[in-house]
């Protein structure tokens, strides 16, 4: 007895089993989180140091460079950037994918408080903070107002809103982007020269007169009280007051020589929503947190934060990514339905009869569902990979069960019983389809192992299609045969629609037969035919377009304006206004969020917001094109208007990054850097190219005359000390103010530093107690430096980012980037990359070996099933058929080399394979059993295999139609790989069914020559 007949002998366990699994699957999708990818753990540690006043070559040299240079013997760094400015350090730390990210910050913090006694004196303590997963947040919400002053927005969201969003579950953090408040002390160094008064001393008198202590308290025989002295200043009226010098009976208080002024710690940035200033807080998911659980807690703590917001005061979400993530996973499931109809409807149709469509109809759902199980098991969630592939799936899974009512059917009409159909039937297909689901199985295998981003995302798809493959083929051989020995009519019982469905199926096979033995008579011609096209798939992948993924309509467009580098924050707010009368005069505008200053001090940052794309007629692609025209055109900003990523962990930016790095000054790296954005700019492939960072900022630098300080008996410390207390801007303590504390901050007041020679009027101190002017002892120089003095990797760095022109893909943009550098760039540079950029030259051609890698795995595993070389390498001619089919249309421009297209060539590996492996199987049994030579055997096995594979060919290639005419979120990836699959199979099969019985004849081993005489009597 076969392992086949015991289900069919007994119907009750064949029904149990099913029944388990269905039952299984079910729960287990209960339970399977909801996410938009796979989760990934892309950790970036940011070490930021704050050296009030100090300009960026200082910064690089005394704080940035050891630091970053103890942070790189740290393990599992993928790359290191830093950015030295004026007054500010921030080195980025870029893990390794799927690094520990509390292992990676504890070791940095480590290595960075080794280096703290080496840190200059007044430098501020380094701020370690990590972040894990996308660089972007989940969610934005602004809380608004065109009344209340933005300092008092920010206390109030420090102390009332960020809390409570922190406190909701899955939330790793709540970022407020806003203006703290603080205690500015605006000096007048005109006032404080008149009445002899030093930055020094009101540094010194700030830091005796708000002095923060603890006194303990008082300890009796039975009581214990606890004890507060009012040492620190609890009013901000109070500041005015402090008494700053007595001389002579003339008390100089601070309100003498300085405004005080309870305002903002900042001017320098901004937040607006909808043109309006704001406070953003940035809602960040946890590491394994489900995104939309989270989104829906932070949606429905908004009514209670409304409830407590003062009058004048509103709160809106200017951004919300869990929106398309949603629509996303919503339109997936609407695809799975409408593939799963479809496929049943072709299967009624190519049958001709409801009664055998009743096996596929049960197997289809009962596969799907019991994938979920094993996705439980294995960790995974439901996200837009794994419900893709089981969009794939549906037309993979009903293979098998094609396969088996088609082959009973048959033998129902060569006149066996129902139930000896099924036995045969069965016993005859146990073999192929457990190569076939090995098959399949093989073919994803690879992609489970991959590194990198595509391994991270794609073994759960993979692993989901090959679990779904895997139930089907269980299916297939314990409840399939058992229902159709059941629900098949028997034999001359055919209604009229499937005597119709059988003549035209028997009329196809005969003409087809025919066909195939005219082509067969001169065999070179078919495989010649095969050579070529397996040739021509090299030349069309390399013409065919390439990029990492597809761009999707997620109703955003991404804006960054940069400001020359003398620009204020009045003159980027001024411009900024620009671009929200632009914004708004574009009908399919729904709202705008703006950072001024956030990202750097003279970039302007934003997003644009449509509304959905049911109610709007525009592609995203085409608003870009409008969006980007009306930005450009602002004079004040060089504009680069750009989409979301579609990947998570690229870390945001412009799409092109290219990292130029060199020992070299900066100054020729500039130098270097103009040279390619001038040719890259004249190739066409570029919309908007610059440099990271100008060579063009001005700089004053103050020569100390020492002899003439020396004579004066005044130390570089404290000329130093006197020069930053007035403009460093530095806070010298905090004061507290209804249990929270606040900065107190002295600096020079706006009026009197406009410009450098106003600098002249600034006095210091002798040490025998006269006043001098710094003119007297200090000669000022202009120069130019770099805006910033930027390292990658701990060398010297620029970087050219740039939006691609339409229809120009990534891959093409950054090679054009790479041969224009291998020519013009001396041996002393290098190239890198980082966001998008790397994501793309680090993963793009991934998948590429992966393929052959796959082909490789299913040949052994052919070989092994067979037990033969020739049979697999039979089999798998008709890959390069198939993958030529699919690339044809990819060159042609429907779509691009991508992670989608090319996960779509490697499942055509298992799906055409499937087809050779039933027309080889079949001529060697029938080689074997019936003692045919191998032409009458191919092209016999061929006529009768020819329905089950037009069937599940055009099941599979119907199952498509869904991704094809896709539309709303991530239509595009599904498009992607719906036509890769579709086109290649189509086209493949067409191809397999005429050359491979060529390739048979060639290869193949003649069975009957080995065959004893009588053997097969």
């Amino acid at each position: 007895m076969k392992f086949t007949d015991i289900f069919i002998n007994r119907p009750v366990l064949a029904t149990v089993v099913s029944l388990l699994i269905l039952l299984a699957g079910v729960r287990s999708l209960d339970l399977l989180e909801v996410r938009q990818y796979p989760s990934t753990e892309n950790t970036v540690v940011t070490v930021s140091t704050a050296f009030p006043g100090a300009d960026s070559e200082l910064v690089q040299g005394f704080i940035t460079q050891p630091l970053q240079q103890a942070i790189a013997e740290a393990e599992g760094i993928d790359y290191i950037t830093s950015e030295s400015r004026q007054g500010e350090s921030s080195i980025e730390v870029n893990m390794e994918l799927n690094y520990d990210a509390n292992a990676a910050v504890s070791e940095i913090q480590a290595k960075v408080a080794s280096q703290r006694n080496v840190l200059p004196e007044d430098a501020q303590d380094p701020v370690i903070e990590s972040s894990t997963g996308d660089q972007t947040a989940l969610m934005y919400m602004a809380i608004y107002s065109e009344e209340v002053p933005v300092p008092e927005i920010t206390d109030f969201v420090n102390r009332v809103v960020q809390p409570q969003v922190q406190a909701l579950p899955g939330v790793a953090k709540a970022r407020v982007f806003g203006r703290s408040p603080a205690m500015r002390i605006w000096l007048d160094p005109e006032r404080m020269a008149s009445l002899n008064v030093t930055a020094a001393e009101v540094q010194d008198v700030l830091r005796a007169n708000n002095y923060q202590a603890g006194i303990g308290s008082t300890k009796g025989p039975y009581t214990q009280i606890n004890l507060s002295v009012t040492t620190d200043v609890g009013d901000p009226d109070d500041f005015k007051r402090l008494v700053v010098r007595e001389e002579n009976g003339t008390i100089v208080r601070l309100d003498d020589i300085a405004v005080t002024d309870f305002a903002s710690e900042t001017y320098a940035s901004a937040a607006w929503y909808k043109g309006d200033p704001s406070v953003f807080i940035a809602v960040e998911q946890a590491p394994g947190a489900n995104p939309l659980d989270v989104a829906g807690a932070v949606k429905n703590e908004l009514p209670a934060l409304r409830s407590q917001l003062p009058e004048g005061i509103g709160l809106a979400l200017p951004y919300d990514a869990s929106q398309f993530i949603e629509d996303s996973i919503n339109e997936v499931f609407k695809t799975i339905a409408e593939a799963v109809l479809i496929v049943l409807v072709v299967i009624f149709l190519t049958i001709g009869s409801v009664r055998a469509a009743i096996v596929p109809s049960l197997a289809v759902p009962l596969s799907l569902v019991g994938a979920a199980t094993l996705m439980l098991a294995l960790g995974y969630s439901l996200n837009l990979l794994t419900l893709l592939s089981l969009v794939l799936a549906i037309g993979l899974v009903v293979d098998d069960a094609i396969i088996v009512v088609e082959n009973i059917h048959r033998h129902i009409e060569d006149g066996m019983s129902r139930v000896d159909a099924a036995l045969t039937g069965a016993r005859e297909l146990a073999v192929p389809i457990i190569a076939m689901t090995t098959t399949l199985l093989a073919v994803y295998a690879p992609i489970g192992f991959m590194g990198g981003l595509v391994g991270t995302l794609f073994t759960e798809f993979a692993f989901t299609l090959a679990g779904a493959v895997l139930i089907s083929g269980i299916v297939a051989l314990t409840f399939s045969p058992m229902i159709a020995s059941k629900v098949l009519k028997p034999a001359g019982n055919a209604g009229r629609f499937e005597s119709f469905v059988e003549r035209l199926f028997n009329g196809l096979a005969a003409g087809y037969k025919r066909s195939l033995h005219g082509l067969l008579e001169t065999k070179s011609v078919p495989i010649f035919f095969g050579i070529i096209v397996l040739a021509s798939n090299y030349f069309m992948f390399t013409m065919s377009e390439n990029e990492l993924a597809p761009t999707e309509d997620q109703s955003i467009l991404l804006f960054q304006g940069s400001a020359p580098r003398t620009a204020t924050f009045d003159y980027l707010a001024a411009f900024a206004e620009q671009y929200q009368d632009e914004a708004e005069s574009i009908p399919e505008y729904n709202r705008t969020f703006m950072l001024l200053g956030g990202l750097s001090p003279d970039t302007v940052f934003g997003g644009f917001n449509m509304v959905p794309p049911s109610e709007r007629e525009r592609s995203q692609n085409e608003v870009q094109e409008e969006l980007s025209a009306k930005f450009s055109a602002n004079p004040g900003l060089d504009t680069a208007v750009f989409p979301r990523p579609s990947l998570p962990g690229s870390g945001g930016g412009l799409p092109v990054q290219f990292v130029m790095t060199t020992s070299e000054s900066y100054e020729s790296l500039d130098a270097m850097a103009n040279e390619m954005i001038g040719q890259a700019m004249q190739s066409g492939n570029f919309i908007f190219l610059q440099k990271s960072v100008e060579y063009d900022r001005p700089m004053v630098t103050l020569n100390v005359d020492r002899d003439r300080a020396a004579d004066l008996g005044i130390s570089m410390a404290d000329l130093g000390s006197s020069l930053s207390g007035m403009l460093g801007g530095g806070y010298v303590n905090r004061f507290n103010l209804d249990g929270r504390s606040y900065k107190v901050i002295p600096q020079v007041d706006r009026p009197f530093r406009l410009d450098a020679d106003m600098l002249e009027d600034y006095y210091i101190e002798t040490p025998a107690g006269e006043r001098v002017p710094i003119s007297s002892v200090v000669t000022m120089t202009e120069s130019v430096e770099p805006g910033s003095r930027n390292q990658h990797q701990q060398l010297n760095s620029l970087t050219l980012e740039g939006v691609m022109t339409p229809g120009t893909p990534l891959g093409d943009a950054l090679e054009y980037l790479e041969t224009t550098a291998e020519d013009t760039l001396p041996s002393t540079y290098n190239v890198d990359y980082t966001g998008q950029s790397r994501q793309f030259a680090g993963q793009g051609s991934a998948l590429v070996l992966t393929f052959f890698l796959s082909i490789l795995v299913i040949y052994l595993v052919l070989a092994a099933q067979f037990e033969s070389w020739r049979d697999p390498a039979i089999i798998l001619v008709s890959v390069p058929l198939s993958i030529a089919g699919a690339l044809a249309f990819i060159t042609l421009g429907f779509a691009t080399v991508n992670i989608y297209t090319q996960v779509g060539l490697i499942t055509l590996i298992g799906v055409v394979a499937k087809n050779g492996i039933l027309i080889v199987e079949f001529a060697n049994n029938l080689q074997i059993n019936q003692g045919l030579n191998k032409r009458d055997a191919v092209e016999e096995a061929s006529a009768i295999r020819l329905r089950p594979i037009i069937m599940t060919s055009l099941a599979l290639i119907m199952a498509m139609v869904p991704l094809l005419i896709a539309t709303g979120p991530g239509a595009v990836s599904r498009f992607h790989i719906g036509l890769t699959i579709a086109t290649g199979l189509g086209i493949g099969t067409i191809f397999t069914l005429f050359v491979l019985p060529a390739f048979y004849l060639l290869l193949a081993r003649d069975h009957n020559a080995s065959t004893p005489a009588g053997a097969n009597a």
